[in-house]
């Protein structure tokens, strides 16, 4: 298994995981890495972009469907020599 060491650990932030360690009987050591296993362990989907990610965050709220409009020719652009 791996170690590693976390530094420059805000004291606030120590504290709160001693408190929350205790709270379930075990270590701070212990009681972060059940911390990690558990964020770590769900499978979010990472957005690649803006719209896959507001799709994303929006998929459980449900849609609507637009009707697309059909393409026209592009019109002639405005003659401002007049």
């Amino acid at each position: 298994m791996a170690s590693m060491t976390i530094r420059n650990l805000d004291d606030g932030l120590k504290q709160r995981l001693r408190m929350r360690a205790a709270t379930h009987g075990r270590s701070m050591e212990d009681e972060a890495r059940d911390i990690l296993r558990t964020a770590l362990a769900t499978n979010e989907l990472i957005a690649r972009n803006l719209a896959d990610a507001i799709r994303t965050r929006l998929l459980s709220v449900g849609g609507i469907d637009l009707d697309i409009p059909p393409r026209e020719p592009i019109r002639e652009p405005p003659d401002f020599a007049a």
